[in-house]
């Protein structure tokens, strides 16, 4: 297809589209003329990726051609280019060492995911951006004088559990290990807004039940 016929099946302009090619982000189309490229379902599916990660995850381009970089790297096994992608993307800030919630958090994020029996992400905790967020928000709850003990955590790492089942699922509907990586990240980026919508939707659910009357 030619520039405009993918910048009409993606959605995306085409000034946006040469964006992305001059920033690396899309691979350059086949070239056909001196000026005029032909681009094809690869494109267009990268083309998603690109503006999942950018238009709805709002990462920065130089963290984006990250993402790709680990997406395209087929010298690693499937487990590792899938961690290294979903890494890659945006966490939340650093845990502050100087603050004494900091210990409390460690320890009992530590506890919780002994007591779900994640022993393979225990092995590289100290490594892992989202075990760090996890121990960052446990501090913020104790700092705060909020419950964020283990009985009161427990529910929220089943729930966890089960839903990565779902993830997963979803990702081997995908044929291809370079496609498995791709929905990964894009699913990680576009489904967290869902969770989230779906929780407070939940919550206005579970709050009318008990404090409205339930009608």
């Amino acid at each position: 297809m030619r520039l405009a016929e993918l910048s009409e099946r993606s959605g995306v302009p085409t000034a946006t589209i040469k964006y992305y090619l001059r920033e690396r982000l899309l691979p350059p189309g086949r070239r056909i003329t001196a000026t005029q490229s032909e681009y094809d379902e690869e494109h267009l599916r990268r083309l998603r990726l690109v503006r999942a990660l950018i238009q709805v995850g709002r990462i920065p381009v130089g963290t984006a051609r990250e993402v790709l970089a680990a997406v395209e790297d087929d010298s690693r096994d499937q487990l590792s280019r899938l961690g290294t992608a979903v890494e890659a993307l945006p966490h939340g800030p650093e845990p502050d060492e100087s603050d004494p919630s900091t210990a409390v958090g460690r320890r009992t994020a530590t506890a919780l995911m002994r007591q779900v029996g994640w022993r393979f992400s225990l092995g590289i905790a100290d490594e892992f951006p989202a075990f760090r967020m996890l121990v960052g928000a446990i501090a913020a709850l104790h700092r705060l004088g909020y419950a964020c003990d283990l009985p009161h955590l427990l529910p929220y790492a089943q729930q966890a559990a089960q839903l990565a089942v779902a993830d997963l699922d979803l990702v081997e509907e995908f044929t291809t290990p370079a496609e498995q990586v791709e929905a990964a990240v894009a699913l990680t980026v576009l489904y967290e807004p869902v969770l989230l919508s779906l929780r407070r939707l939940a919550e206005a659910e579970e709050s009318n039940r008990r404090f409205g009357g339930g009608s």
